[in-house]
C-alpha cells in the first residue's frame, strides 16, 4: 500500500499489518519515503502506540535493513550486551564493556547499517565470551557513549564487521557507532526521533535498542531502564512499562534478556562531560571512583 495510507491507517488508531511494517521501513532504507513522511509515521506511532506483535514485527524488520552478524559456533551463548536508557553522568558501558570482558564475555556494540546479507566471521582462537556494544550518540538532555569516547584523541567509532570481529577476538570488547553496514533503518530513524518530539516512544525505543542487539546476534541482554527527574521517563512505572515492553520483545527475538530500573534523580558519579567522564570510568576500572557508579557497574554485570 502506499505509505500515505498506510501513515493514515496508524494515524487514526488501526493496526498496521506485518507486511505493512515491513513495507515502511523498506522505504525508510531505501530512501524512497520522503522525511516528512517518516515524520508523520513516527508522530502517528507516538500517539496511538503499537501492540506488542507490530513493535516485534518493527523490530525484526529493522534488524534484517542491514547486514546480520553470525559468529563461530565457539562463542555459543558468550556474547552480550548492556544498553541503557540514558541519564546524566551515564557512563556505565565504558567501564562495564572492559570489565565483562575481564570476565569472559565479548561484550560487543552495534552499528547502523545498509546492506542486507549475512555477515559471518572468522572462527576465535579461543571460547572467552564477547562484549559488543552497538552504541548511540546523545539524545534530549542525555550524552551519548560514541561522543564521551570520542573525546579520546583519535578513537574511531565507525569500525566495520571485521574489524569489530578482530577487535573482539583480542579484547573481548568492542563499542562502536551504527553504520552503513548494520541497521540502516535505526540510523534514519534515530536521527528523525530527536527532532520529531517523538523520542519518548515506547515501541519507538523498543525497535530501536533491540533492533541494533537482533542484528548482534546476542546471547543475553541486560538492560538499565532509568526513571526520575533527570530521565527520559521521570516515574517508576512509566519506566517499568519500558522495561516490560524490552523485555517481551527481546526473549521473543530469542535472546535471553533482563531489565534493572535505576534511580536518575541526580547525575550518576561526580562527573559530567565528555571527557571528565572518561576519566572517571578509568578510576572506576583501577578500584575508585564515585561509589554509586561501581555499585551500579557491578549490579549490571
Amino acid at each position: 500500500k502506499p505509505l500515505p495510507t498506510l501513515i493514515r491507517k496508524k494515524r487514526d488508531g488501526e493496526r498496521l499489518e506485518d507486511a505493512e511494517i515491513r513495507s515502511f521501513v523498506r522505504g525508510v532504507t531505501e530512501g524512497t519515503a520522503q522525511q516528512g513522511q517518516i515524520g508523520a509515521m513516527l508522530m502517528a506511532i507516538r500517539l496511538q502506540g503499537m501492540d506488542a506483535g507490530e513493535t516485534l514485527a518493527l523490530t525484526q524488520a529493522m534488524a534484517v535493513s542491514g547486514r546480520v552478524l553470525a559468529w563461530p559456533p565457539a562463542w555459543h551463548g558468550l556474547v552480550v550486551d548492556k544498553h541503557s536508557t540514558g541519564g546524566v553522568g551515564d557512563k556505565v558501558s565504558l567501564a562495564l564493556a572492559p570489565a565483562l570482558a575481564a570476565c569472559g564475555c565479548k561484550v560487543r556494540g552495534t552499528p547502523e547499517g545498509g546492506r542486507a546479507g549475512r555477515l559471518r566471521v572468522p572462527a576465535p582462537t579461543c571460547a572467552h565470551p564477547q562484549v559488543p556494544m552497538i552504541s548511540g550518540r546523545g539524545l534530549g538532555h542525555t550524552g551519548g557513549t560514541l561522543d564521551k569516547l570520542e573525546a579520546i584523541p583519535g578513537f574511531r567509532v565507525s569500525q566495520s564487521p571485521e574489524e569489530m570481529c578482530s577487535i573482539l577476538e583480542r579484547v573481548g570488547c568492542c563499542i562502536v557507532g551504527q553504520s552503513e553496514e548494520l541497521v540502516p533503518a535505526d540510523r534514519v530513524l534515530y536521527g528523525l526521533r530527536d527532532v520529531t518530539a517523538t523520542v519518548d516512544s515506547v515501541p519507538l525505543i523498543t525497535a530501536s535498542i533491540l533492533s541494533k542487539k537482533a542484528a548482534e546476534q546476542l546471547s543475553a541482554l541486560v538492560l538499565d531502564v532509568k526513571f526520575g527527574g533527570a530521565a527520559l521517563f521521570p516515574t517508576q512505572e512509566s519506566a517499568r512499562e519500558l522495561a516490560r515492553s524490552l523485555v517481551e520483545v527481546g526473549t521473543h527475538l530469542g535472546i535471553r534478556t533482563v531489565a534493572v530500573l535505576s534511580r536518575m534523580d541526580q547525575p550518576l558519579g561526580r562527573a559530567v562531560g565528555n571527557a571528565l567522564e572518561v576519566l572517571e570510568c578509568l578510576e572506576c576500572l583501577d578500584g575508585g571512583g564515585p561509589p554509586d557508579l561501581r555499585q551500579l557497574v557491578t549490579t549490571l554485570g
